[in-house]
């Protein structure tokens, strides 16, 4: 009793008049994360920059001012009714900035800076690295191999399906089998614009003997469209599963799988100290590193590399406990603190806006939908077959559609499944690998 009366009486009082005003003000979160008065002075800053005719493109700068556009974008879609149900924080964070820059309503110093720094950081590559380490390092390893090999299956099935679907709706409403074959459904699943749409112009104009930036201009408007209606789709999946909790794993694809609990604490996994989320962020990029050493010298995919690293530790048991929770920090940090400031570079500085709008036509957009939308329904349909869950399937098939690592990001945020980036990354970076080199040997035996 006395203990309890010592702890009320050094316990400090609670502030009043002003103070708890203030308080309750920046308590505020914006986006759920970003406190009002630092946005705020965000904002202050920014204007005071833009009228030097300046903005700086290092981090510090870069840092608050993406936050501050993303997590305005995250707000403004968590707070409108319905669309918040379908992913619409990640489809406005990416597609606003998107629209500004190419209104001219971001002044043009900002735009600069955002796109200098987004290019020269890589740090959408750091955000996947810390993303599929942590999450990797936090999956059950009994059913980790199991999961990359039964996803190959839908993949492989939905790739198959959306063809002949894509294909056959397009040539029902006139554009052609050729063009939509070639300039619709493969860029779709091609694996975004870097891996995707520029390797397949490149060999499109080398085969035809036609400008390749013509052909270019052609393809990318099915790669920045499949990738919304994925987006859009993953968000009402996400609100399907929250319906119908016995269609998903949350993040899990196996029936039966469990994550390790990294969160708790216990004699065998005490709490990771600072250094250890230190050094598991430094493991994270090594291990990206390492891709990209590899990628150099036989141009297999850093990412892919990667991924396998991670996966090979986990197996072999090779991160002590304390790296395994250091790992699912830098995780649990990119995740929500990095998510929506990341969108809203990539909209800047990856998302065309007239190239999306290029794909405004009806037939191009049903086609577009159709592909999408099979190749999702066919993972959903197949995994019950394999033990699999059929929402977590369908948004993996979905990354298969999208803008490659920058829209397996704005996909798995739209459907709160970040943790599915390890499967993500295959199905966009194996998959679209495929799908690229078996499109260009067709199109050659065509005659282009």
């Amino acid at each position: 009793m006395s203990e309890a009366v010592a702890t009320e009486a050094s316990a400090p009082p609670a502030p009043g008049g002003a103070l708890a005003i203030w308080w309750r003000v920046a308590d505020y979160k914006v986006g759920g994360v970003l406190p009002l008065p630092v946005f705020a002075i965000v904002l202050a800053i920014g204007a005071f920059f833009v009228t030097t005719g300046k903005v700086p493109s290092d981090i510090m700068v870069n840092m608050a001012v993406l936050a501050v556009g993303g997590f305005a974008c995250a707000e403004l879609g968590r707070r409108l009714p319905v669309i918040r149900n379908i992913g619409a924080a990640a489809i406005f964070a990416t597609f606003i900035p998107s629209y500004l820059v190419y209104a001219h309503l971001l002044p043009q110093p900002v735009v600069a800076s955002i796109t200098t720094f987004t290019k020269s950081s890589n740090i959408l590559f750091l955000f996947i690295a810390s993303i599929i380490v942590g999450s990797i390092l936090g999956m059950d390893r009994r059913v980790l191999v199991g999961g990359f090999l039964k996803i190959f299956v839908p993949l492989a099935l939905g790739s198959l399906a959306a063809g002949l679907v894509g294909c056959g709706v397009g040539a029902a409403l006139g554009l052609g089998l050729h063009h939509t074959f070639f300039k619709v459904v493969v860029p779709i699943m091609a694996g975004g614009v870097g891996e995707g749409a520029v390797p397949l112009s490149i060999g499109y104009a080398a085969i035809s003997h036609q400008p390749q930036g013509a052909l270019f201009a052609e393809v990318l408007p099915a790669v920045m469209f499949g990738s919304l209606t994925a987006i859009i789709l993953a968000g009402g999946l996400n609100f399907l599963g929250k319906r119908r909790p016995d269609l998903t794993g949350e993040g899990r694809l196996q029936v039966g799988e469990a994550d390790v609990d990294l969160s708790s604490e216990g004699p065998e996994r005490p709490r990771a100290a600072v250094e250890m989320v230190a050094g598991a962020a430094v493991m994270a990029v090594t291990f990206y590193l390492v891709g990209v050493v590899g990628q150099k010298l036989w141009e297999f995919p850093a990412p892919v590399t990667m991924l396998l690293i991670a996966v090979v530790v986990k197996l072999g048991r090779l991160a002590p406990p304390q790296l395994e929770q250091g790992a699912y920090g830098v995780y649990q940090f990119f995740r929500v603190g990095v998510t929506y400031p990341l969108l809203f570079a990539i909209g800047v500085a990856m998302t065309p806006w007239d190239k999306l709008v290029a794909a405004f036509n009806a037939p191009t957009i049903i086609t577009i939908v159709a592909t999408v939308s099979t190749l999702m329904a066919t993972g959903f349909a197949v995994a019950r077959l394999l033990g699999m869950y059929p929402i977590d399937v369908a948004i993996v098939n979905a990354c298969h559609s999208g803008q490659g690592g920058t829209g397996d990001v704005a996909i798995l945020s739209a459907s709160n499944r970040m943790q599915l980036m390890p499967f993500s990354q295959v199905a966009t970076r194996i998959g679209g690998a495929i799908t690229v080199t078996l499109a260009l040997i067709a199109f050659r035996m065509l005659g282009g």
